[in-house]
């Protein structure tokens, strides 16, 4: 179905528990871990302030690996978001319950993680605007291979099933994947997504980073 109303669809935001030496291990070092749990935090508020509290659709919060992490009911609280718990053997298995559970009830669901700083609400709003026109599926591609968004109007399990998630293939596979499954699908300009020690040192997220995290990821 297309030509839904903005205010059908909906927004999912997966996050983690920030806890040391599970979040942003790729920073580490030039973080400890500790400093990184707590950029996640900052990340994951950010994210969810700059992109879903004021989305043009509802949102809804996907917690792993379950949702008794204070930092996340707060969250959910503040902005008023239900919080889910996410549900999956990987990554891949994770964002198809997240979307598929989401699609039994709404015409179309993007889902977002919070480590994307280049994400804009813009995005929000374009990816929205692919699904209503009739495509099947949307992805905003990030610069490391992978993706930092995806939208659907179905749940495609197919499109999660068996990927090499964290490697610089994501986004080609996923391709293939459109491409076998007769899917008619649009990628949004290319952003960054915080993966490395050199991203530390972008603006966007200097804004995130206390001036002694700075000093050592230089």
């Amino acid at each position: 179905m297309s030509g839904f109303a903005d205010q059908q669809a909906r927004l999912l935001v997966l996050a983690k528990a920030p806890a040391p030496a599970r979040v942003l291990r790729r920073l580490v070092p030039p973080l400890t871990p500790r400093q990184a749990a707590a950029l996640h935090m900052r990340l994951t508020a950010d994210s969810v302030r700059r992109l879903a509290a004021d989305a043009p659709c509802p949102a809804r919060l996907y917690a792993a690996p379950d949702t008794r992490s204070p930092f996340l009911r707060a969250l959910a609280r503040r902005h008023r978001m239900p919080l889910r718990p996410q549900r999956g053997n990987d990554l891949g298995g994770r964002m198809h319950h997240a979307l598929a559970e989401t699609l039994a009830g709404a015409p179309a669901a993007l889902l977002i993680g919070t480590d994307v700083l280049g994400l804009t609400p813009g995005d929000i709003r374009d990816a929205l605007a692919a699904l209503r026109s009739g495509r099947d599926a949307v992805f905003v591609p990030v610069a490391d291979g992978g993706y930092g968004l995806v939208g659907l109007r179905r749940p495609r399990p197919e499109l999660f099933r068996d990927v090499p998630w964290g490697g610089g293939s994501v986004m080609a596979v996923t391709r293939e994947r459109c491409r076998a499954l007769g899917l008619d699908w649009a990628e949004l300009p290319t952003r960054w997504d915080l993966d490395r020690p050199a991203d530390l040192q972008r603006p966007e997220a200097g804004r995130l980073l206390d001036r002694g995290w700075r000093t050592q990821a230089g």
